[in-house]
């Protein structure tokens, strides 16, 4: 199953997509990776999605990625003894440790560590920003604050802090239980929730023990600030603009968001778009031209993959949302202006033996007739390189592992092919061809480029670039051993 585009599509799945056959019309419709959203269910219900997607892989024979996103630590106001309240701007409130029932004065904020980090001036925002505080004074168990936006607050509303670096973890204990749940059902990639410095990644990975790979989900301010140091640690990066635009100016979300990108696709490391990309489409089965710009905005800056949220969680048209979104995708890959942007904003690094390979491949496969950018890889990351340089033509991996090709389903443009383990060189180039052409990529007639490493099914070693024909009997007479 070739897809006819190169971004990537995550589709979450839920309520509205937890059996087997909308989860297989979803992979058939467009979706490369599936969100397992782990603030939403039971471990058995999770499981159960889990088993759906790859017996689906198994049946069509295509890699399917899985993405376990941990919840994170959730900050919220106690309760109100009515319930709720309306806070008028200009009024005083004032939040506190007391677990008394809050009224319009005052409320419990049950989270020590938010008055240890506040400091004067500094902002609190609650239910979604939708009420904003303005911080008077504060101590270690208070903060008398200032209603800058007023509207309704009610019973258990989240928080959100963003002038400060809270001294909070980013894995609640939840969060570690479902790690090791994640890891050990099999998930390909975890996405951490709250990151605000480096060490919350570096803590999630030491959990992991490799047995997933590690993508900082970037939704805090802090988190923009440090965010080389975060990409520098992290596999992958996702752009969580929902708490991004409650915790920053709407405004500066887009810069930030294109700043991102940038910084992952340098680093050759996945990127994802997320939050609200086709929100519409939860209620209707077509979405606004707004939404469609906004999806191909992200396309032409380069993203490895958009997503969809409670669109195919909990919509009415899961499949519809994915299906649009793979049209959006083909018609701005076709779009000519879409290359000239994508090269102009490419980064061209050649400090290693593997860039300078996967540099000449590009510009082999795009001054000549090649066809297709093959790639032998056992970690995934000379594919990730190759997918760097956005080359015009496709990219067929071909590795003996399974879990390789799971991981690098998020990578922009990689068609994944599960081979034997090779040894030789020649036997490389003739399975990269088969590959090639049973994969509709290629001709007889036609030319590839491949990369490879020598020795063979060793990490880290790519060292060679070879253009071969497509013809098997031209490849045996040069290479007769």
């Amino acid at each position: 199953m070739r897809r006819l585009r190169n971004v990537k599509i995550v589709a979450t799945l839920g309520p509205a997509s937890s059996d087997y056959a909308t989860i297989r019309a979803l992979f058939e419709a467009g979706a490369d990776v599936f969100r397992l959203n782990m603030s939403h269910g039971t471990h058995d219900d999770i499981r159960a999605r889990y088993v759906h997607i790859r017996q689906v892989e198994a049946d069509l024979g295509r890699p399917i990625g899985v993405l376990a996103d941990l919840q994170g630590p959730k900050l919220r106001v106690g309760t109100f003894a009515n319930g709720s309240e309306d806070l008028v701007e200009g009024a005083r409130f004032r939040m506190d440790l007391s677990s008394t029932p809050g009224d319009v004065h005052r409320v419990q904020l049950p989270h020590p560590e938010i008055f240890a980090a506040l400091e004067p001036d500094s902002s609190l925002l609650v239910n979604d920003g939708k009420i904003r505080l303005k911080v008077d004074t504060c101590g270690k168990d208070f903060a008398e604050c200032t209603v800058t936006v007023g509207g309704t607050i009610s019973n258990r509303k989240g928080v959100n802090v963003p002038d400060v670096v809270l001294p909070v973890a980013a894995l609640s204990e939840k969060d570690r239980i479902d790690l090791e749940f994640a890891c050990e059902l099999g998930a390909d990639w975890l996405a951490l929730s709250f990151v605000q410095r480096p060490e919350d990644v570096i803590e999630a990975r030491s959990l992991a023990r490799g047995r997933a790979a590690i993508l900082a989900k970037i939704e805090k301010p802090a988190a923009v600030k440090a965010y080389d140091a975060i990409l520098q640690v992290s596999d992958g990066i996702m752009v969580a603009r929902g708490d991004l635009g409650v915790e920053l100016p709407v405004y500066s979300v887009p810069p930030i968001q294109k700043r991102l990108i940038r910084g992952a696709r340098a680093a050759a490391k996945p990127v994802i778009v997320a939050t609200q990309m086709l929100e519409s489409m939860i209620e209707s089965p077509v979405p606004t031209r707004a939404e469609v710009s906004d999806v191909a905005t992200a396309i032409y800056e380069g993203a490895d993959a958009v997503m969809l949220s409670a669109e195919s969680a909990a919509g009415k048209y899961p499949v519809e949302a994915v299906r649009t979104m793979d049209n959006v995708a083909q018609a701005v890959e076709k779009d000519p202006t879409y290359r000239q942007v994508i090269e102009s904003s490419r980064v061209v690094r050649r400090e290693t033996v593997a860039d300078g390979i996967v540099s000449a491949a590009r510009e082999i496969a795009e001054a000549t007739n090649i066809k297709v950018i093959a790639s032998f890889s056992q970690s995934g990351n000379t594919p990730a390189l190759v997918a760097r340089e956005r080359p015009r033509v496709p990219i067929i991996v071909l590795t003996p592992l399974m879990s390789t090709a799971r991981r690098i389903a998020l990578t922009w443009g990689v068609h994944c092919v599960i081979c034997e383990p090779q040894e030789r060189l020649k036997g490389a180039v003739l399975a990269a061809v088969k590959a090639a052409r049973a994969e509709g990529f290629a001709s007889q007639e036609d030319t590839i480029v491949l990369t490879a490493g020598v020795p063979f099914n060793v990490r880290g070693t790519t060292n060679v670039l070879r253009v071969a024909p497509c013809d098997e009997r031209l490849i045996l007479r040069v290479d007769p051993e």
